[in-house]
């Protein structure tokens, strides 16, 4: 485990507070990072939503330093345990014209490349001049609807309300170096790297991590109504390495300027590079947490990815086929203040099964006495 730690988390991590999981011989334990130093927070808090609701960072029982790593026996988790995993979409101008492609597309890859020329002309410059919900908004949605250009994409890219999906189920998050799945049914699909919010039940957001929402385009190309068969599979959601925390050092601000860069690396020598520029997202991320909130109510807060600009259309293998994942992909997730978040591609039928779901973590803390702490 030497250096592991080091090696995705920030450079500037011993000046931060961060907040994770790591699967210990008895169980889940939630750990932070002070000044470089790593601390085993569960006797005191048995959950890092509990944790996050009860602001408590502070304490623990001191395990290492992160130069040394985990202690022998433990491995990383995703940092999220009871939070609601939730999702924005359609969130930048560049991925409002790629879900209408798909859509146009039909799920077909051969397609997208005629169809994307099209829309780019007649779309691409007037999304990205408006403001979602505004009066420009509006009569940029006339003007398309006039021209049989319009979408219920567009409609979450530039109307009032954001897109807002359930990712995932509570605990089916995996973490950095697990692998990640995507249907083995899917042949157009691609991963998609993100800001990730940390906010509590109350809806005060207090970090930030990185994640990977795997898109199956084929699928939601066909209908929108199978967006939770392209979202919400196996392994298909990766979150960490850690959440690091707000403070006078890393504030909502550095999200909004914060630049994603995402890395594939695949078995047969391919590399694909490109960054996710949270500067050009359409709408502000609190907004995104006040549009997630509405009238609802998460007891156990919520984690929610802000969306990417990146869509990968190069083709890799067929012309015109544009990109899709293959078996044994590396695809490596980095931001300068959040660290490095790195999977490698399966198919969600081959993955690890998902075992510890809500009564199973629940049994496993109450044989460890802890179940007063969650």
């Amino acid at each position: 485990m030497a250096g592991q730690l080091t090696d995705i988390l920030p450079s500037d991590y011993a000046s931060g507070t961060f907040l994770g999981r790591a699967l210990s011989p008895e169980g889940p334990c939630v750990i932070a990072i002070r000044g470089g130093a790593l601390f085993d927070l569960t006797e005191k808090v048995a959950t890092v939503s509990g944790a996050v609701a009860r602001r408590a960072f502070n304490g623990g029982t001191a395990i290492g330093t992160v130069e040394g790593g985990l202690p022998q026996g433990w491995r990383l988790l995703s940092p999220v345990d009871l939070q609601c995993v939730k999702a924005c979409g359609v969130t930048f101008a560049v991925s409002a014209i790629e879900r209408v492609i798909e859509e146009r597309a039909r799920g077909d890859a051969s397609r997208a490349a005629e169809i994307r020329a099209a829309l780019e002309e007649k779309v691409g410059a007037g999304i990205r001049a408006v403001v979602p919900g505004s009066a420009e908004a509006d009569q940029l949605k006339a003007v398309l609807i006039e021209e049989g250009m319009w979408s219920q994409y567009l409609e979450v890219a530039i109307g009032p309300d954001a897109e807002v999906f359930s990712k995932s189920p509570v605990l089916s998050t995996v973490g950095h170096g697990a692998p990640i799945g995507v249907r083995s049914d899917s042949t157009w699909n691609n991963p998609e790297p993100e800001v990730v919010l940390v906010v509590d039940s109350h809806g005060e957001c207090v970090g930030a991590t990185l994640g990977n929402d795997v898109n199956l385009r084929d699928f939601e190309g066909r209908s929108a109504l199978l967006l939770s068969k392209a979202k919400d599979n196996t392994a298909s959601c990766s979150i960490g390495p850690f959440i690091r925390l707000f403070d006078g050092g890393f504030t909502i601000d550095d999200v909004r300027q914060a630049n994603v860069d995402l890395l594939i690396e695949g078995p047969e020598g391919y590399r694909l590079e490109g960054t996710n520029m949270m500067g050009q997202i359409s709408r502000d991320p609190l907004d995104l947490i006040e549009q997630t909130l509405s009238e609802h109510h998460y007891p156990d807060g919520f984690v929610l990815f802000c969306g990417t600009l990146f869509a990968p259309t190069q083709d890799r293998d067929t012309p015109g086929a544009g990109f899709t994942h293959k078996l044994g992909d590396r695809v490596t997730i980095s931001s300068r203040r959040l660290g490095t978040l790195a999977n490698t591609v399966t198919t969600s039928r081959d993955a690890p099964p998902w075992e510890m779901g809500i009564a199973a973590f629940v049994r496993n803390l109450a044989s460890r006495g802890l179940i007063d702490r969650i």
